[in-house]
């Protein structure tokens, strides 16, 4: 190709008066067969090109075309938009060989028709003076088929003038050559000034040690409760009876009954709360009393305002409500109705299966299941469903039992406050308060109960506690003191549950806060350790070591022991060696003449 030919190409035309024929000095595309001129862009952008100036070297030389391709960056194909016979033999025959290369490389295409169509405006003509013309011309609907097929940008430029190669073809590889050279210089590896390679690397700090988790106990609230369904009834001030025969059924304790069921609560209390119904029957009328629930209990007149003597010693004489069951079904199932009742009144499943076990009869199970829905003051529906099973669980149900006069039998006076309680939620719930109410102590048969040594918002926690299974202090002394208070009743899971709260309190402080708080971190270690938290002490000696920079400065630091010292020593963060290793890098940095603006 002569000087002429190149300044009539597609590339020559977009490098204009800045290309120059011939390539740079030992060029890795070098090859004979292809016209290479180079040229800049962007300024200091060299780029070069491999011109290939027939197709037939794709068929005397392949291997030849395909190193030159195989290292370039970008391909650029452009055909004749009046020469179809020669677009379909690029088509049919270089096509099929270029695709699988192009896909596997990855490299930019762009796809150029140049030319003006005969007749490209409206619809061709089918006059056959025209059809003729129209014929030899590639229409634009194969062209953008095969970049298709190539994966490459297709382009029209009907002509090569400044406008069209400039503005579009231009633009475009101008797009993809910004790509590449991004591409590049991710490519390539990070050149470090020359004044830089001896500058000192900073140490390395190591995270600090990960603190030790905390672990609690599986709530026990469910099976407390029917422990003292099953053994509790030293405690019982509830008796049943069959209503044919007049055979003792069972006992239970009318303040759990009452706080699960709206039933118990009608019946035992009447419509007063304050008052204890004489005689009353559930069935009058229509078989619904005021408004209440089906008959299925009834109380019984001799059962009521006498002292029970027949119950173990030890126990507070009180008055004992005895209850005649009518229906001849509850009679067969009173035990697991109750030990439903006991449990939260959220097994369905359970109570269904061991009925069915026992009554051998679905008709007779479906209505004793209705029946066990009104004690829960239920009526017949989607009450087993697992979103109503959620809003009844276990330790919800003794809920406003908290600190109510409702069925209390028992008042503890702490710091003049008046907490009332139950004996038989207490008993079922703390091991501690179990022996205090069953063995031969005076507050088994006084009703008032002085707690010493503890605030009275403290033992209210407690209290919440024992009722609800759940435990909120709002702070991380009152946390240590509801600790205190459960180490001193030896509820363990409630012990625990104060242990995360103090470290969670702990964790969320930042670290200004940390250093000017007047919690005594040393001093929470001492009662962990004195109160036998050992998940605490432990977590708060790798608390400690883990902000060493911050209690160290502390005059409490100098309490802990040898021991623990030791500890922090070797968990501490920073370590030593970090700090050694920090100050002589800062020393070495200060040697160095040009530091003032290195920006770490």
């Amino acid at each position: 190709m002569g000087q002429g030919q190149l300044q009539g190409g597609l590339l020559w035309s977009y490098l204009g008066h800045g290309a120059v024929a011939g390539g740079p000095e030992e060029s890795s595309l070098s090859n004979p067969a292809f016209m290479e001129y180079t040229s800049r862009v962007f300024g200091d952008v060299t780029v070069v090109v491999q011109d290939c100036p027939s197709w037939d070297l794709l068929d005397s030389d392949w291997a030849g075309v395909r190193s030159v391709l195989e290292q370039a960056d970008i391909l650029v194909i452009k055909y004749s938009v009046n020469d179809k016979l020669a677009f379909q033999q690029v088509r049919n025959g270089y096509a099929p060989r270029l695709r699988p290369l192009l896909h596997h490389w990855g490299m930019p295409v762009i796809l150029v028709a140049v030319g003006a169509r005969l007749n490209d405006e409206g619809p061709p003509c089918t006059c056959p003076l025209c059809a003729s013309d129209w014929s030899s011309c590639v229409p634009h609907s194969e062209g953008l088929q095969l970049s298709r097929d190539l994966g490459a940008t297709y382009l029209e430029l009907p002509s090569l003038n400044h406008v069209f190669v400039s503005r579009y073809f231009g633009s475009v590889l101008e797009y993809f050559m910004i790509q590449c050279l991004k591409q590049k210089a991710n490519d390539r590896p990070e050149k470090r000034r020359s004044n830089k390679l001896n500058e000192p690397r900073p140490p390395h700090l190591e995270q600090p040690a990960r603190l030790p988790p905390i672990r609690v106990e599986e709530s026990s609230f469910s099976q407390d409760l029917q422990w003292l369904l099953e053994r509790g009834v030293q405690f019982a001030d509830v008796a049943f009876y069959a209503g044919d025969s007049g055979k003792e059924l069972g006992w239970g304790h009318a303040a759990v009954l009452c706080a699960v069921s709206p039933y118990f609560r009608q019946l035992l209390l009447g419509p007063k709360a304050r008052e204890r119904p004489i005689s009353r029957c559930a069935c009058r009328g229509d078989g619904r009393g005021d408004g209440g629930p089906p008959s299925l209990l009834s109380t019984w007149d001799g059962g009521l305002g006498i002292e029970d003597g027949s119950r173990p010693d030890g126990h507070l004489a009180g008055r004992l409500s005895r209850l005649v069951v009518k229906d001849p079904l509850l009679c067969l199932c009173l035990w697991e109705t109750l030990m439903f009742l006991y449990r939260g009144a959220w097994e369905w499943e359970h109570l269904q299966e061991a009925m069915g076990e026992k009554l051998n009869n679905s008709l007779a199970v479906a209505q004793l299941m209705d029946r066990i829905r009104s004690f829960l003051g239920r009526d017949k529906g989607p009450w087993d469903t697992p979103n109503a099973r959620a809003a009844q669980l276990g330790p919800q149900s003794l809920v406003n039992l908290f600190n109510s006069p409702l069925y209390s039998d028992v008042i503890f006076m702490v710091q003049g406050s008046v907490l009332p309680a139950h004996r038989a939620v207490l008993v079922a719930r703390c091991d501690v308060m179990a022996a205090m109410f069953s063995g031969k102590y005076a507050e088994a048969r006084s009703r008032v109960v002085p707690i010493h040594g503890v605030s009275s918002d403290t033992f209210l926690s407690f209290l919440e506690y024992l009722y609800t299974d759940t435990c909120c202090p709002a702070s991380v002394l009152q946390a240590m003191a509801v600790l205190v208070c459960a180490e001193m009743y030896q509820v363990k899971r409630l012990q625990h549950l104060c242990e995360v709260c103090v470290c969670a309190y702990l964790q969320s402080m930042p670290s200004r806060e940390l250093a000017s708080t007047g919690i005594s971190v040393i001093r929470l270690l001492r009662r962990a350790k004195c109160h036998n938290a050992e998940q605490l002490y432990v977590w708060l000696l790798h608390f400690i070591a883990n902000n060493y920079l911050i209690f160290s400065h502390k005059p409490d630091f100098l309490e802990l022991s040898e021991e623990e010292r030791e500890q922090v020593e070797r968990l501490r963060w920073p370590s030593r060696g970090y700090l050694q290793e920090l100050s002589e890098y800062q020393q070495r940095r200060r040697k160095l003449k040009k530091s003032r603006c290195l920006v770490m």
